[in-house]
This record gives C-alpha cells, structure tokens and sequence, in this order.
C-alpha cells in the first residue's frame, strides 16, 4: 500500500511535544515515521550507559495511532566521548590529517575501535525492538558514501583488496601499466590511497580506478556487517539504506544487491530553470532508483521546503510542488514517502533545511498541501496495490564509467550523467516509462536499450547488446564507448572498438569540441545542434543518416543506423540537445511499435503502473505553467505541479 510519511526527530524536541505531533500526524493521514538515524549520543550518552526509554515512549506514541516505524542504526554520528576514547576512530583526510570532528560522518569504516562500538549499539537496539510489530524495517546509518578514508586501517584494507584482485605484483603492474613513469611497486608497502592534492588525472587512471573499486566495497561491507546483525536478532523485517547523490558515490546496484528495498533521498528544484536545455525533472532520479532491484522502491527524505545548510537558503517549494513531487515519486513506483522533516530544526547546522511546520510552530501553506497529498495518495492506493512500473525501454547505467569519467575528464562541460539524462529525458517527453539498469542487467522484455558513453568494457554488457539486437531489439549506443578496457586503459583499435561490429562502422578520429559547436543534418535535412565531442564516423554495413555540417569533416557521418541480425543499432557520436535525441527515440519507439506521444509538452509526464487489477495512468505537468494540451482525444489541463491519476 501506498504510505506518506515523515522524519521526526523526539531527541530534539521537548516530550510535551511529542503527543501534539503525534496526533496530528495521525490526523493528517501520516502513515510511517522515520527516526534515530542521529541518537547514538541520546542512546549512550556515557561509556556503556544506554538510555532507550524515551524512543521506547516515541515508539509506542506512534504505534498506538497506527503509525508505522522506521528505526535507523545510529552510526552516523558516534558520540563524541568515542572519538576522544579513541582518536583513530575518526577518518583520516587525503592530507594524511585526522578530520576535525563536529558536524557528522566522521566515522571509519575499518577501525575495529569504531566497529565493536557501532556493532554493540546495532544489536542492543535491534534486540530491543525485535518484536514490537509497528517497527517494519531499519535504515542503516545514513547517506553512505564510498569510503574515502586515508588512516593505516584503511590503506592495509586498501592493499589486502588488490592481493585478493590479483594475488601478485607482477600481475598488478601489467594490469597498470606500471613501466609508465617508473611507477612499478617492488613491495605491497609501496601502495597507499591517492594521497595529497594532486588532481585525480595526474594518477595512474588504473589505480585509481580500483581506488574507486575498493571505496565502494569497502562501505558495502560495513553496510553488510550492520545488515547481518539486523536480520539476527530482527528476521523478517525490512533492511535498507538511504542512497543520494553524493561526492563519492558507491556502485549503488552492490550497495542494495543483499538489502531488501532500495531508499532515495528526493530533493527535487523549487525554481524551474529558464535554460529549456536544462533536464531537472527528478523522474530521472526516481527510474534509476527503481531500477537498481528492478522493483518499487522507498524514499526516505522528500523535500518539504526551503534548503539551507552548507548554503544560503533556496526558494521554497512554490504551491503544488509538495504534493506534486511526492506523486511524481509514486509514479515512479516508490511506495512510501518520507518527508524530511516534521517540522524544521531551531538548532543545529540544519535549522535552516525547513520542515513541513516553519520555526512558527504554526502550520502553514506547506502543511496544509502535505495533508491534501496524504488525502491524495490515500484515495489511489487501492487501485495501486500490486501494482510496478513495466518498461520497455532501459537506459544502461555504470558505476564504473562514473569513476572513470571523474578520473579523466574528456572535454569542458562532458559529464557521464549529461548522456545519461538526455536519453532519458527523450523517452519520458514521449510518455514511455523508462528503466535505468545497471550495464550487468539482464535485458529480458524489453525493446529497447540505450548504452551511452560505455568507456570502461564490460564484457557481459557487450555480450548482452549484441545478444539483444540480434534478436531483434534496438541498441542505442554512443560516443566514448570501448575506449578503455577493464583496467582503464585505452584499447588499441578504431574506436568503438568491440562494438565496431554491432555498430556497423568506425570513427576515423574524434574532435573533442569541448563548448565549441556544430550541426548535425539528418537525411530529411533536420538539423540539430551538437557540443562537447565529435566522433567522425564512416560505415561499413551501417547507413549514415545524419552528417555534420561544419568544420573539416563537414559531410562526415555523425549518426549510423545499422541492421545487426534481427534488430537495429543507432550509433550517436556527438552530444546533442534535447530535441536530436527525442528525435532518434521517437523513431526507434516507432521501428519497434512501442506507444508513444510525440505532441506531448515540454515537461508533461506520463507514468503507468501495471499489476493484476489494471494499471494506473499518471499525468503530471512538471512545470510552473498551466498546460492545456490533448491525450487520447480529451482536452487536458493540468496546473503547475498538478498530478492527474487515472485508472485505465
């Protein structure tokens, strides 16, 4: 069932509040509850002295109005009585200097110290609450990044990593390359972290691939460790974690491959960009969560007004965003939305990231919006029981190009993520539901699958593209793929390399444009702007059914369409806007005899979710403007942020 529901923080807050806030909740149709994610020095405020009698009461507040919880392990923030304990406890910076402590996230992943502390809190409070039926699932810690940490621990964690990879010197400096710059290591000692200030691209692009290999599993396992504790000592619930996007993202398909439920921190824009360009939907953010299990997922933060922390304060969400953003998510398949928070902080660096009830303790527009969307989802998760979002389309995703385009960057302005967005936006604006898979994904039941920017080779995944169009799908590849082998170095043929076949051509050369321009003309004379790279194709088997227009390769093939077995392959060697890519999708949904809508507006959306009752249709305008527009032979019109659902 669908749920909304929010973060409450009692540890901040006076008990008399707590029954007040309760019964509200209960009285605005709150459904789940999220809490302790930041209370380990609340639970343990002194060695071995643990106070859990006030969450006991906050626990039992919500349970006895039918309010679901959602407990967290604590181990965000040790209490600061552990890290004066013990010192190494505390991460160490790519300077070699222990981080000063006094926001949070100040943990090591690989201190024993830390980890029998954070182990002895996890299962006294997962003992605690193992049978109490309101508590449904455990968030562990708290926005988990890749573990980029420097200390003896880590870098010993580091090395024992690459022994296991490759059991001998000798194979780890053929695999790096290791001649260049007399870089060869003699000795396991010789190897540390990427130490001090020099730019990621400076290093050797092997190493430090597997720098970011091991970050992610390092992390995993500590996510791991917690999850085994958990399901111990509390079999049967629910266990996950809240992903975002951060500064250094683990592969997040590993990070949920033993939890039970993939979770998002949604923050959507409160200002629409003027820049049409600009891809800010969060549909996105929502599909590439979904699909990381390739089944509905949680969102444990949504936005609920203005942002401020480590920023000046953002706009608040304008009317409709609240309500509109949260039914955007349950289009996307979430099944509980969690917004962040109950009412906004008057301490701490947050007291400025606002809640649903402002400092006022008076609630507000925003409020009363959020008790229209717990009406709103309420009345439609009936008829969504069961139900998932069934695409025919995948976007391929990679953790492994992420790290690697961070390494190297290709030109000014060229982000991994850029292709990614632009050729799921083409298919959203054409109303088709989208998932984003990792590159490993089987491919099963779906017509269409689009591979941008595949730079890191993967053999299953190349295997898996020419298995699928030779059976008769569609293949959208694009610039920047085969360049590298597994090990981050470039292979030595004509790009694209192993996928020349399957594409049915070869780039002569590649201009890496950066923000310079060109123009691609297609064969009905179409023309599109291009920017950042310029791969200059020629065909062998395939049909260049686009060129560029200017500079020296002026005539030369931009865009190839081959026919590989039964299906089709779609070659794009340069970055466009927006419109060359609903353009390319538009006619691929059409070879295939996928439905689509190719007059929809810029920035309506349309989701389905599918079970065995029927499905859903969701209409949404993701704009700040009234849309009038048709659908199906009926006039539509939908306000700023207005989401229609629909049974169908």
């Amino acid at each position: 069932m669908i749920s909304i529901g929010v973060d409450y923080y009692p540890e901040h807050w006076d008990e008399k509040m707590w029954k007040a806030d309760a019964d509200l909740m209960k009285k605005a149709g709150v459904g789940a509850v999220r809490m302790g994610e930041f209370a380990w020095s609340r639970f343990e405020p002194r060695e071995g002295e643990f106070h859990f009698e006030w969450l006991d009461r906050a626990v039992e507040l919500f349970s006895q109005r039918g309010i679901d919880v959602i407990l967290c392990t604590p181990t965000n923030c040790p209490p600061l009585w552990l890290y004066e304990k013990y010192p190494d406890a505390v991460q160490t910076g790519a300077d070699g200097k222990k981080i000063a402590t006094g926001i949070r996230g100040h943990r090591c992943y690989n201190n024993a110290d830390l980890l029998r502390y954070a182990d002895r809190i996890v299962d006294i409070m997962t003992k605690r609450y193992a049978n109490e039926p309101s508590v449904i699932a455990w968030q562990i810690d708290n926005e988990l990044e890749a573990n980029f940490c420097f200390c003896p621990d880590c870098t010993e964690s580091y090395r024992q990593w690459l022994k296991n990879r490759y059991g001998s010197l000798d194979e780890l400096n053929r695999a790096y390359g290791n001649s260049v710059w007399s870089g060869e290591y003699s000795s396991w000692e010789q190897i540390k972290p990427p130490l001090g200030s020099y730019p990621k691209a400076w290093l050797n692009p092997s190493y430090m691939l597997d720098f970011y290999r091991y970050a992610s599993s390092d992390v995993i396992k500590y996510i791991d460790r917690q999850a085994a504790i958990i399901r111990k000592n509390c079999p049967g619930t629910l266990v996950t974690t809240n992903m975002w996007f951060c500064e250094n993202m683990p592969d997040f398909h590993d990070e949920f491959a033993r939890l039970d439920i993939a979770a998002f921190d949604n923050y959507p824009v409160t200002v629409i960009p003027e820049d049409k360009e600009e891809i800010y939907s969060h549909a996105f953010h929502l599909d590439l969560v979904r699909g990381i299990k390739r089944k509905n997922f949680w969102i444990m933060e949504q936005l609920s007004g203005g942002m401020g922390c480590w920023s000046p304060m953002g706009r608040m969400p304008s009317p409709g965003m609240i309500r509109g953003y949260a039914m955007q998510a349950v289009a996307h398949g979430a099944d509980k939305v969690l917004h962040f928070r109950w009412r906004t902080a008057v301490s701490g660096a947050e007291m400025h990231w606002h809640g649903l009830i402002d400092h006022s303790n008076v609630p507000g527009r925003r409020f009363e919006e959020f008790v229209s969307l717990c009406r709103q989802a309420a009345e439609v998760s009936h008829a969504l029981d069961g139900t998932k979002v069934v695409s025919r389309v995948a976007v391929l995703y990679s953790a492994q190009n992420e790290w690697a385009f961070r390494i190297q960057p290709q030109t000014d302005g060229f982000y991994y993520f850029r292709q990614l967005k632009l050729l799921h936006d083409a298919f959203v604006s054409l109303g088709v539901n989208v998932d984003i898979i990792d590159e490993n994904s089987p491919l099963d039941g779906y017509e269409i699958a689009a591979a941008p920017t595949m730079y890191i080779t993967n053999e299953r995944a190349v295997k898996n593209l020419y298995d699928f169009a030779a059976k008769g799908k569609t293949v959208i590849l694009t610039d920047r793929s085969g360049v590298k082998d597994n090990n981050n170095k470039c292979i030595m043929e004509q790009l694209p390399t192993v996928y020349r076949e399957l594409v049915g051509g070869y780039a002569e050369e590649y201009d890496p444009i950066g923000g310079g321009r060109n123009t691609v003309r297609f064969s009905d004379r179409e023309e599109f702007s291009c920017t950042g790279w310029c791969d200059i194709m020629t065909a062998e088997n395939a049909q260049a059914i686009a060129q560029y227009c200017e500079g020296y390769y002026a005539g030369k093939a931009a865009v190839l369409l081959n026919d590989y077995g039964k299906g089709k392959v779609y070659y794009i060697g340069t970055i466009g806007g927006r419109d060359l890519y609903r353009r390319i999708a538009a006619q691929a949904l059409g070879e295939r005899g996928v439905k689509f809508y190719d007059d929809l507006p810029r920035g309506i959306e349309i989701t389905e979710r599918s079970g065995e009752k029927g499905s859903v249709r969701f209409i949404f305008n993701n704009t700040d403007k009234t849309q009038s527009f048709a659908l199906d032979g009926k006039r539509l019109e939908l306000a700023p942020f207005e989401m229609l659902c629909e049974n169908i």
